[in-house]
């Protein structure tokens, strides 16, 4: 794409949050906080798995996972939004933007296939549980992780390419606390078409796909808990995924808001406070929600 007149753009000023002066450092330590224990929780799960004889299944296979993949995005863009509390001219490299958005959306891609993935874990295990040892072998699911990493990194890999290859010339201030699509989209003196149809494609198609093998799964999974005649195993086999569900709902009805609602000139504080709960908030959540409900991550 030309760049006709344009400056070549070596660095990208992030504005941040719009909040006073007053209440920076607060926010700061709350966020450091969630940061930090995001992190000791993600790790320890990933400890407690490895370690414990008793965890090495499939079905705790895939959350040790989705523990790395958290770590990973939530450190991806962590830092930088810290950073914007205690500098007021916050800036990245080009190099660094770059690389923060092909990091941050590989694992968040791979994160919604992880999700994917489990479902489809419950789904034999409370549906075929016979043959749950034989579909679900060490072989299956080495692949399906494997799969979710290869998907995400070469979303990632497209949608990056397509976006860093825009010229920039309206102005290099990021209106976020890191680099995302949008934002810097926002400030391609290109025609962006191509980019915003890329971005409904992608993000629409990982969004629309995994959710729906989830509630493919789950309606599978509450027609045979609803069959069985005893309380006790429909009680049983409802706590066996309610950890997965409950993280489901948390992550998806975050990101559909953050990225499927129609953009306007005022939603942009919404969005950054949107990508809070998503890029920190969930992933310290996470470690909770499985160690909880799950008596063997107790």
């Amino acid at each position: 794409m030309g760049r006709g007149n344009s400056t070549e753009v070596t660095e990208f000023h992030l504005l941040g949050f719009g909040v006073q002066h007053e209440f920076q450092h607060v926010l700061f330590i709350v966020l450091l906080l969630i940061y930090v224990t995001s992190l000791i929780g993600n790790i320890g799960m990933i400890l407690l798995i490895k370690t414990d004889s008793r965890l090495q299944t499939p079905m705790y296979f895939f959350p040790q996972h989705l523990a790395f993949v958290d770590i990973c995005y939530t450190s991806a863009i962590a830092p930088k939004m810290l950073q914007s509390f205690t500098e007021e001219n916050n800036l990245i490299s080009f190099r660094g933007c770059v690389i923060q958005f092909l990091v941050y959306a590989t694992f968040a891609t791979s994160d919604c296939y992880l999700l994917a993935i489990m479902a489809m874990d419950c789904y034999v295990a409370i549906c075929k549980p016979l043959r749950y040892p034989m579909i679900m072998s060490q072989t299956v699911y080495i692949q399906l992780v494997a799969g979710s990493y290869i998907i995400g990194s070469i979303n990632a890999s497209v949608h990056t390419g397509f976006t860093f290859s825009q010229s920039f010339c309206k102005s290099n201030k990021i209106n976020h606390f890191f680099c995302d699509g949008l934002p810097i989209l926002a400030l391609s003196c290109s025609n962006i078409d191509i980019n915003i149809i890329l971005d409904v494609v992608f993000v629409g198609f990982d969004l629309m796909f995994t959710e729906l093998v989830i509630i493919f799964s789950y309606i599978y999974i509450m027609v045979t808990i609803l069959k069985m005649s005893s309380t006790a195993g429909r009680k049983k086999s409802f706590s066996t995924c309610a950890s997965h569900l409950t993280a489901v709902t948390i992550f998806y009805g975050t990101l559909s808001y953050l990225y499927l609602q129609p953009q306007s000139n005022n939603s942009q504080e919404n969005m950054k406070v949107a990508s809070i709960f998503y890029g920190t908030v969930i992933p310290m959540l996470n470690p909770l929600i499985y160690s909880l409900r799950n008596k063997e991550g107790k």
